[in-house]
């Protein structure tokens, strides 16, 4: 505990505080929440997370906190920044440890809300219960409207249960959390999955409002010859499924720089690869992966090759060889950021029995039927407020192209949710 509360006072409780206005996608009141941990009163710290979010538990753990709230540290600019995530985490593990969920932190709000808002009698679908599906949930609920999770797996939680490794995030954090958001009152309607055996036109008929967060998961391809080859594989579905090969004594190759990658390289070094490398076209400080999490793949023995660029996958019905290229960084008129182009007559060819793909995710297929319009990306298409082309349907999180961190996610869940509220007060 002495090591927590020197963690504390370490904060300098900024008047600005950027760490909270610029860092934090779901601006937690981070200085407030820190100054109730100095005086040891977690209950209160715990409550003033609970005005903004209801990850604690997780985000405290992994989201990319040197790219968001303590990458804004006022602290962090002459020397190491505030802990921020380590005393969030520290902050919800208590208050699980000591009963004081979410049910009790809301408990007179959830009554005064029903009391003036009187939304008891609305009710809102949420297809999908990943961390924007179980964050919009939880801030409907909070505003005394009745809410219905659909998801199609027999659990809630999404990718922080299959697509973030044991190791990076353990499932009993996510356990907790989900159960402390059900404990609300919200009805789960498990397997239960869109086209299959689940209809939006049913589901329209039934509920007032219908929040749509179904993730997008299904990886890119690089376009390249020889991707169609046994052995080539989607990141996020190798996550996802958890249906790996054998990779004992064999050598893989994952293509890409974020923190699927590494989620991937590091449990493929964990299920017997003798040789994994990560190729990456850029330069190791423009990967979008945590530092930390580059730094952990380093040291488990991970072979990164940066500036490189996957041409070709060669082999005669699986994966055998890839050639590769390497890439210089110039600056592009117009860009923000150095551009990897292709150095000529630079390819070279290494070994490979397999190849993983890791960069970014789509939506699934089925959602170009679903009659809601979509971006150029392939995503569905909202407005500032999350709705769709159709009133009565909201999207967020991957599914919607919010950036793609579990902060973000959540912020757009529970930004739908104060916007569906609002629709709902108006009927």
């Amino acid at each position: 505990m002495e090591e927590i509360i020197e963690k504390a006072n370490y904060c300098l409780n900024c008047k600005v505080k950027p760490c909270s206005n610029k860092g934090c996608p779901l601006h937690n009141e981070i200085p407030d929440f820190i100054n109730e941990v100095k005086e040891e009163n977690f209950s209160k710290a715990y409550e003033i997370l609970c005005k903004t979010t209801v990850l604690q538990g997780v985000c405290g753990r992994i989201c990319p906190h040197m790219k968001q709230c303590q990458g804004f540290c006022v602290r962090g600019i002459k020397g190491e920044p505030v802990a921020i995530g380590d005393l969030e985490a520290v902050v919800f593990d208590k208050a699980m440890e000591e009963g004081n969920s979410l049910v009790k932190v809301w408990k007179e709000e959830i009554e005064e809300n029903r009391k003036v808002l009187r939304l008891g009698n609305k009710k809102v679908a949420v297809i999908g219960g990943g961390p924007a599906g179980i964050t919009a949930a939880a801030f409907l609920t909070k505003a005394g409207v009745n809410v219905t999770i659909y998801e199609k797996y027999n659990f809630l939680g999404g990718l922080l249960m299959y697509g973030i490794p044991e190791f990076r995030l353990d499932k009993k954090i996510v356990e907790k959390t989900v159960q402390n958001i059900l404990d609300l009152g919200i009805k789960v309607e498990y397997g239960k999955e869109l086209g299959k055996n689940l209809s939006l036109n049913e589901l329209e008929k039934e509920y007032d409002a219908i929040f749509l967060s179904f993730g997008a998961n299904c990886s890119s391809k690089m376009g390249v010859e020889g991707e169609e080859l046994k052995g080539v594989y989607g990141g996020n579905e190798l996550l996802e499924y958890n249906m790996h090969p054998n990779y004992k004594g064999k050598t893989v190759v994952v293509a890409g720089g974020g923190n699927v990658a590494m989620d991937c390289a590091r449990t493929i070094k964990r299920l017997g690869a003798k040789d994994v490398k990560v190729v990456y076209r850029r330069a190791k400080e423009q990967m979008p992966a945590e530092a930390k999490e580059v730094e952990d793949a380093i040291n488990e023995g991970i072979e990164f090759l940066f500036q490189n660029n996957i041409v070709k996958i060669i082999g005669e019905e699986k994966v055998e060889k890839l050639e590769l290229i390497k890439t210089e960084l110039i600056q592009k008129e117009g860009d923000t950021r150095l551009s990897p182009v292709n150095i000529e007559n630079s390819n070279y060819i290494i070994k490979a029995d397999y190849v993983v793909m890791a960069l970014g995710a789509s939506t699934a297929p089925f959602v170009k039927n679903l009659g809601i319009s979509l971006n150029k990306w392939g995503n569905i298409e909202v407005n500032s407020n999350y709705e769709t082309s159709n009133p009565k349907i909201y999207a967020g999180g991957d599914l919607a192209g919010v950036r793609g961190t579990v902060a973000w996610a959540a912020y757009s869940g529970r930004e739908a949710a104060n916007r569906i509220v609002e629709k709902l007060k108006e009927t």
